[in-house]
């Protein structure tokens, strides 16, 4: 089981979580991996933002609200003769999280490898609650930092899992937990490389880490506990009638992740596919809901599923300045220079004749994608070669997803009419060979009605 941050973002939450895992172990063993409480991550970044930028006052002013919302969680979580070893432990963290700060405010910048340790932090304070909580009710339990037990490459930021080595580790130090009937509680989001440098596995990352000690530990069912119904025809506040799907495929799940769906990180499923790892996604604030199932594979499918959208988003455009410049080429260099800077590119198109092509990329992204271009391509546009890089930021993404598109004819068309009707300019258009995503790229102001269009034309809603 897995909880995030709304779910264990206060005394109750937790007490709710607990409740459930404590619920479902009495069936059979249950690990769980949580999240830092809702809003922690941004909190100690800010923290680290501040020691960088020399401000000594912001770092200590949250350095106190971390521990005072920690501490007084504590107060409300755990009885009287239970807090005060959990206090002495969150003052250990913090005092630890402050010295890594302090060595930031010193040399006035956030080195990667030490941001990666610092702020795993909230991940750390909430197992460490949730596990002394399961302790004084009951419950035999034991926090463990995933920094000893989910090994990675050395990606600071971003990194990517090592599956051998962690299901050696992993199964090491937690099947002997489990056999003995102690629930692990697992830090999300974070790892270390093989020779112990801690490491994150990116933003929302506490899904990934789920997964991966899912499949390390070959569960029988992974449940992602979140604070909505389950994966839905499309976000609720733009389509007021959006349903929450009953089952969906790993691979419609990891689209819809990847093209803005908030239920699921988007590298989330990569390592339960191989071993059939069933995923649950059910709403904590509602347990008695039935959530959505993601499965191999389900019955017949049919049309389009669930439409998604993305609003921060920017179109990078290039384009050759001359025909004898080989536009591949320049394609080539381009998405190996994005690769290197691991830029995320949502969406690439391209034209025929005149070699134009264009990549959708995170406004979060939009800087270091610019530099990492104008690095790679410095001799081509300084002697232009190449034409200046274009950027168009009042664009949003949205992707229409669903198995059951692959050989219909008229869907695709269907879509775009939908669109047209809406007088929202449709700027450049992705679809696979699988036909499982048609991703399209719209002007901003008509994203909103773009989707509510699509969503009522296939025909979503409840």
């Amino acid at each position: 089981m897995k909880f995030g941050g709304t779910s264990v973002g206060s005394a109750e939450r937790m007490r709710v979580a607990a409740a459930l895992a404590s619920k479902e172990q009495r069936r059979r063993p249950v690990a769980i991996v949580v999240s830092a409480m809702s809003r922690i991550t941004d909190l100690l970044l800010d923290t680290m933002r501040h020691a960088e930028a020399g401000d000594s006052a912001g770092l200590d002013s949250n350095i106190a609200k971390l521990r005072e919302r920690h501490m007084a969680t504590c107060r409300e979580l755990l009885p009287l003769e239970k807090q005060p070893p959990a206090e002495a432990e969150i003052a250990r963290l913090i005092a630890e999280f402050q010295r890594i700060a302090g060595g930031m405010l010193m040399l006035s910048e956030m080195p990667p490898r030490p941001v990666d340790e610092a702020v795993a932090t909230g991940e750390r304070l909430s197992a460490l609650l949730i596990a002394a909580y399961l302790n004084a009710n009951d419950t035999p339990a034991e926090a463990v930092n995933a920094a000893e037990i989910v090994v990675t490459d050395a990606v600071f930021g971003n990194a990517s899992p090592l599956m051998e080595p962690t299901r050696a580790k992993s199964r090491a130090r937690l099947l002997p937990l489990l056999e003995r009937g102690v629930m692990p509680v697992v830090t999300g989001f974070n790892g270390a490389t093989a020779d112990g440098r801690p490491t994150t596995l990116g933003r929302g990352g506490s899904d990934f880490s789920a997964s991966i000690l899912s499949a390390a530990l070959d569960a029988a069912e992974l449940w992602i506990w979140t604070d909505v119904d389950g994966i839905m025809t499309a976000d609720p506040r733009l389509t007021p009638d959006a349903a929450v799907l009953d089952e969906v495929t790993y691979a419609e799940a990891a689209e819809l992740a990847y093209n803005g769906a908030k239920v699921l990180h988007p590298r989330t499923l990569a390592p339960l596919i191989e071993r059939k790892i069933p995923v649950w996604s059910k709403n904590s604030f509602a347990p008695e809901k039935p959530g959505t199932r993601i499965v191999s594979s389900i019955g017949a499918a049919n049309g389009a599923r669930a439409v998604t959208s993305l609003a921060r988003v920017a179109l990078i455009s290039l384009e050759p300045a001359s025909p004898e410049l080989s536009g591949a080429h320049v394609m080539a260099r381009a998405l190996d220079a994005l690769d290197r800077a691991n830029v995320e590119v949502l969406v690439f198109s391209s034209s025929s004749y005149r070699q134009t092509f264009c990549f959708l990329v995170r406004t979060e992204e939009l800087e270091k994608s610019l530099q990492a271009l104008e690095s790679a391509l410095a001799l081509e546009l300084a002697h232009d070669y190449v034409r200046p890089i274009q950027v168009d930021e009042k664009v949003g993404l949205l992707a229409v997803v669903g198995e059951g598109m692959q050989g219909k004819p008229g869907i695709a068309g269907r879509i775009f009419t939908a669109i047209s009707r809406e007088n929202v300019n449709i700027i450049a258009i992705a679809q696979g060979s699988s036909e499982l995503t048609i991703a399209i790229v719209v002007s901003r102001d008509g994203l909103e009605k773009a989707v509510r269009a699509v969503h009522a034309e296939c025909g979503m809603g409840r």
